[in-house]
């Protein structure tokens, strides 16, 4: 084991960096476009039936050459609930609270700021979480087309019949998939309003 890292420790480490890069690089893109685009259907209900239909259809495409275009694209793979989830979050907030934010003079803008958005944040942040977890294996097949990650040493090991190659892929790829879910998930559980009778 000493051996193998000694001869793949630094190709592991680099890898796992580029794989960071393309998770990020790619989450940031669909993010940027999949809340806007949930917000706005929220404005425009009538959309949000065909919109939201059509990003669950290309996200069931499960052919190889898909995933490689998959990565950065917003409305393809699990990236997609995103627009469902902000969607979701903002259409099920409690309408008297509405009621309230206008009647206290709140402008649309204050009011999305100050309460649709924190109310919806961790609808919002459920998606992204399961998002960037689906990314970050989704990144390790995107190295079948050049894109690099530690999918390279995956493929590289089937290749060559060698399981500590696979190995040395799999596992990293495994450990960025649970530290993000973990991660998240802290973000998530802080984001969280406090119900009545709740401790904040």
């Amino acid at each position: 084991m000493s051996e193998f890292l000694q001869q793949y420790g630094g190709e592991i480490a680099q890898l796992t960096m580029e794989h960071l890069w393309l998770t990020f690089a790619a989450m940031l893109f669909a993010t940027a476009i999949a809340v806007p685009v949930g917000v706005a259907l929220t404005r425009k209900p009538g959309w949000a039936k065909p919109v939201i239909g059509v990003a669950n259809v290309l996200q069931t495409i499960p052919s190889l050459a898909m995933f490689g275009f998959l990565l950065p694209l917003p409305w393809l793979g699990e990236r997609a609930a995103r627009v469902a989830n902000t969607y979701a979050g903002i259409r099920g907030i409690d309408p008297t609270l509405i009621d309230v934010a206008q009647a206290m003079g709140l402008t649309d803008a204050q009011r999305f700021f100050k309460v649709e958005l924190p109310l919806a944040a961790p609808f919002i942040l459920a998606g992204l979480r399961t998002a960037t977890v689906t990314c970050v294996g989704i990144a390790t097949i995107a190295a079948a087309v050049g894109a690099g990650g530690l999918g390279e040493l995956i493929f590289r090991g089937v290749a060559s019949v060698d399981n500590e190659l696979v190995l040395a892929g799999a596992i990293p790829a495994a450990l960025l998939a649970l530290a993000c879910d973990g991660g998240l998930g802290l973000v998530e559980r802080w984001a969280r309003v406090p119900g009545p009778g709740t401790a904040a």
